[in-house]
């Protein structure tokens, strides 16, 4: 395979993850407010963690969902720039190979 589809595939799985994070807190926002059963903070890290940052830390704000917690507030956004620096990182290896 050439690098460029894994480009293709570096890109793709930031974009789902990034994506799913995303969502992941709009729902767990919803069943705050419905008083249900919750997703466990650990889920919500493990999505920020695996390459969701981008998309954790802005539903974190755009829902705002977990903003009166400190460690949502620090580390959602330092995984989100670790992500961005992996990824364009891994973009920029695949392109000088």
């Amino acid at each position: 395979m050439s690098n460029t589809v894994y480009i293709v595939i570096l890109v793709a799985v930031f974009v789902v993850m990034s994506l799913a994070g995303f969502i992941v807190m709009g729902i767990d926002k919803q069943k705050a407010k419905k008083k249900k059963w919750r997703i466990p903070e650990a889920t919500l890290f493990a999505f920020a963690i695996c390459f969701g940052g981008v998309g954790s830390t802005l539903g974190m704000f755009v829902f705002r969902h977990k903003t009166q917690h400190w460690y949502f507030k620090v580390f959602f956004p330092i995984f989100a720039l670790i992500d961005l620096a992996a990824l364009c990182a891994g973009i920029y290896f695949l392109a000088v190979m």
